[in-house]
């Protein structure tokens, strides 16, 4: 990647912060760039996202660190904890390899907001950047720290959606 790379920030209750951190992902492999993608919170074989990233390799590395079913239902445990570690530990592996251009931090937020991540070890990786590289954040609920930290931060509103109206999340467009 020439120049500097920035930290951005995707949160807020609305749809499509995953998917925006995947269009900058997209855009980055059209233009010979090298994306590494963390997915907490999301279980392997879990979304449309992963089914497809072995198209892209080695241009574009997912690693979800994540099992099935919803935390807020079930709360946290032990495994969630260290999973989320895991993929913290990765994450940084990843940043400061050398070998990625961009690397996503996908639901890290709502990772933090949980307590299976400390806030401080997101700062502290933040400051770890290389200034070569591009860093996303997503997830609703980013802890003001990491907004302040952020060159960029957008915030997707949901003005309505029809899962308000009862309506599950649909295979392939939700996830």
């Amino acid at each position: 990647m020439s120049g500097i790379g920035n930290i951005q920030v995707y949160t807020g209750d609305g749809k499509g912060k995953t998917s925006a951190a995947l269009g900058l992902a997209w855009r980055a492999i059209g233009q010979g760039l090298k994306v590494f993608m963390v997915q907490f919170l999301k279980a392997p074989e879990t979304s449309g996202e992963q089914f497809v990233a072995e198209a892209f390799a080695p241009s574009f590395v997912l690693k979800p660190v994540g099992r099935k079913g919803f935390i807020r239902r079930r709360g946290c445990e032990p495994l969630d904890y260290l999973m989320a570690q895991g993929g913290l530990e990765e994450a940084r592996d990843a940043l400061l390899s050398g070998e990625y251009d961009v690397v996503i931090l996908d639901e890290v937020n709502v990772a933090v907001h949980f307590g299976l991540i400390e806030p401080e070890a997101v700062l502290e990786l933040m400051d770890a950047k290389p200034e070569n590289v591009e860093l996303v954040l997503t997830g609703r609920y980013a802890h003001p720290a990491i907004i302040e930290r952020a060159d960029s931060v957008i915030e997707v509103k949901k003005i309505k959606h029809p899962f308000d109206l009862g309506v599950k999340a649909r295979e392939g467009i939700e996830y």
